[in-house]
């Protein structure tokens, strides 16, 4: 069975932004192919936001506020035109096993005879919007370009595109086309693939948006490097039987002569010195503080460090200071940052790769390198409450780093992978800002894979259960009152006394599960940190139908029977027989079936036994999961938190921090207060 994944990031260089994503499972995600003639990208499912806008001359407006509200991260003022968007830049995937980039050849596509132009008014302004569609019987595409912007060398677009089923049937399957300039190329994509091929785009739907219900809609985009014209008059829909084509549109091309005028700073909290009385230690199946209370780890996912952003995405269109303040207001006392071993190695050696974020949102960032914005963050947290917790997502900075087997990946070693641990748990030893390590996300693979990651008593290069042992030392020799997450396998024998060793290339000999899910190999092989063992947590990851059909999912599944058919004996079984605490390091999806069933089901199994948890993500950009903002980064999806809410640590009304002194945000309270 195949685990899906999360996340398909990709950098934009620059000064605004650098896109990226994810998560996990029996996960794999799209391929991106490349060659002279052709550029294939993927991406996976988003929201739609309402209404996003922007300028076509918008570095030259004196009115330009990146803050403003309904979606409007780069609206401009007086008589601008904007554009209706999704504006979800998609990177962590989660896509079904086997699927893979489709290149689809230009299309013959025949006019509309029904088209139209419209103009309608945003909430917060007077801006004028105008919308290119192609509407018919059965059909309507509507083509926007609601941002663009410069980094000096060269210009960017946002594209986004909505196809409407019109009809009164199901219809599978739709292709756009949109022409270019000859010289523009893919960054970045989310819910499509895209052939590329001299200035035409090619846009054909991702597995979960590729069937559209009558009335409904599949949203797609995609940033696009030196644009130059963009055709949004003549983009060209071939939906069902019939096709379409859009007569008017607007053509946001960038000013690259201009800049944008910062927005107002957002008051930083002041930043408390750091502390060493909030490590944590851990007794039975439990977490506790100092003194032996429990405590109850309920946090989020920001990534962004593991996908060549070197910060957290998001920055490009949000403010970091009220993003970390929410999230602790909204009472998250946990953040997992995912990072890559690469970019902690560089910042070791002395070399700080550029952070990318938008300078006129975040511009007390600018100046600052790419580990001082990393220290400028802990501090933040710091403020706010939020503890911190480091996870080790892939070995090369990526955006489909995580899909890699192993910690190590060609030039980046084993050793690499070491020191990197031993280096940022050095660095940080005296704040207890970051209180724990998640040693590596997602070792995986197959039964015939090579290599591929195996849990069992020897000390072979590819066994994680050796491996994890060896990175918890890394980090326990440097800070000893660190807790360390040790996550599953892939695939775990069936038959020990045969199979032990991992031998067999056939998959029926094994049990398999999401990627990091797998922690069968505790119950004979536990990892033994001897004297440390009180810091060891272990750290399963879980998804729903949504990011794989399981065999579990199939049929009428019940909380009982997931806990028999998947969670039992591949990790709850640690917390059951008093083995040690489990945090689920990721769990989460859209809200709609049939993914909210298994995600109602997993929030009773943490609530009913608290288990530890990082909710799957802060992040718009995520995949197949979406992410507890939308698509302009600080719009909260307030659905899906008042869901997330009712796991998170509360008591008399207010939520817990693990923080002994500082309250968490401005709705939360002190550890033991």
């Amino acid at each position: 069975m195949k685990i899906p994944t999360k996340r398909l990031t990709a950098a934009l260089a620059a000064l605004m932004m650098c896109i990226s994503c994810t998560a996990c499972g029996d996960k794999q995600t799209d391929d991106i192919q490349t060659d002279t003639s052709e550029i294939v990208t993927s991406a996976a499912k988003t929201e739609s936001s309402e209404t996003a806008a922007t300028a076509s001359d918008f570095f030259d407006n004196e009115d330009y506020d990146p803050l403003s509200d309904d979606y409007d991260p780069y609206g401009g003022g007086g008589a601008a035109t904007v554009a209706e968007t999704s504006f979800r830049l998609d990177t962590e995937n989660k896509t079904e096993e086997g699927s893979k980039a489709v290149s689809v050849s230009e299309t013959e596509n025949k006019q509309s005879d029904k088209t139209e132009t419209v103009a309608e008014t945003s909430k917060s302004s007077d801006k004028a919007v105008s919308k290119s569609q192609s509407e018919g019987t059965d059909a309507q595409l509507t083509i926007s370009v609601p941002n663009g912007w410069s980094d000096g060398t060269a210009d960017y677009s946002q594209i986004d595109g909505t196809v409407k089923n019109k009809g009164k049937s199901v219809v599978d399957g739709w292709t756009a086309v949109i022409s270019l300039g000859s010289g523009a190329s893919v960054e970045q994509s989310w819910n499509c693939d895209i052939a590329v091929k001299d200035g035409t785009f090619t846009i054909t739907p991702v597995e979960h948006n590729r069937s559209i219900d009558p009335g409904g809609e599949g949203t797609f985009g995609f940033i696009v490097k030196n644009p130059g014209k963009i055709d949004t008059d003549n983009a060209k829909l071939t939906f069902g039987t019939s096709e379409y084509t859009a007569v008017s549109g607007n053509n946001n091309s960038v000013n690259s002569g201009g800049s944008s005028k910062p927005a107002a700073d957002p008051t930083a909290k002041e930043v408390p010195e750091p502390t060493t009385d909030d490590w944590l230690s851990v007794k039975g199946n439990k977490i506790v503080d100092s003194s032996g209370n429990e405590v109850w780890l309920t946090g989020v996912n920001w990534f962004g460090y593991n996908t060549g952003t070197n910060t957290f995405d998001g920055l490009w269109t949000c403010d970091l200071n009220s993003s970390l303040s929410e999230i602790a207001n909204r009472g998250f006392n946990l953040l997992r940052v995912p990072i890559s071993t690469e970019l902690i190695n560089s910042w070791a050696a002395g070399e700080y790769p550029t952070a990318n974020f938008n300078h006129a949102t975040n511009d007390y960032l600018v100046g600052m390198n790419s580990l001082e914005i990393f220290d400028y963050v802990i501090g933040q947290c710091r403020a706010n409450g939020i503890k911190i917790m480091i996870d080790i997502h892939c070995a090369k900075t990526d955006a489909m780093g995580h899909m890699k087997n192993m910690w190590y990946d060609g030039d980046v070693t084993e050793k690499d992978y070491l020191d990197a641990l031993s280096w940022i748990a050095e660095r940080y030893k005296n704040d207890d800002t970051i209180i724990a390590y998640d040693l590596e996300n997602e070792p995986h693979g197959k039964a015939n894979e090579d290599p591929r990651a195996k849990w069992d008593s020897g000390k072979d290069s590819d066994n994680w259960k050796y491996i994890a042992e060896k990175a918890a030392m890394a980090v326990l020799n440097e800070n000893p009152h660190a807790l360390v997450m040790v996550e599953g396998i892939e695939i775990y024998p069936k038959d020990i006394k045969k199979n032990g060793d991992f031998s067999s290339t056939n998959p029926s000999d094994y049990y398999s599960t999401w990627w990091g899910g797998n922690l069968r190999g505790v119950k004979n092989d536990p990892i033994d940190l001897g004297k440390y063992n009180s810091q060891l947590v272990y750290s399963p990851h879980d998804y729903g139908p949504a990011v794989y059909q399981q065999e579990w999912f199939k049929g009428d599944y019940t909380f009982d029977s997931l806990k028999k058919d998947a969670w039992q004996d591949n990790w709850l079984y640690i917390y059951d027989t008093n083995t040690a605490p489990l945090l689920i390091g990721e769990w989460g999806g859209y809200m709609s079936q049939p993914n909210l069933k298994w995600m109602t089901y997993l929030r009773q199994l943490i609530k009913e036994k608290r288990i530890n948890h990082t909710f799957w993500c802060f992040n718009a950009n995520s995949g197949d999961t979406g992410g507890l903002v939308k698509d302009d980064f600080t719009t909260w999806d307030e659905e899906k938190y008042e869901f997330v809410k009712e796991v998170l640590w509360q008591e008399d009304g207010k939520f817990v921090g693990l923080d002994h002194k500082i309250p968490l945000g401005e709705n939360g309270k002190c550890l033991g207060e």
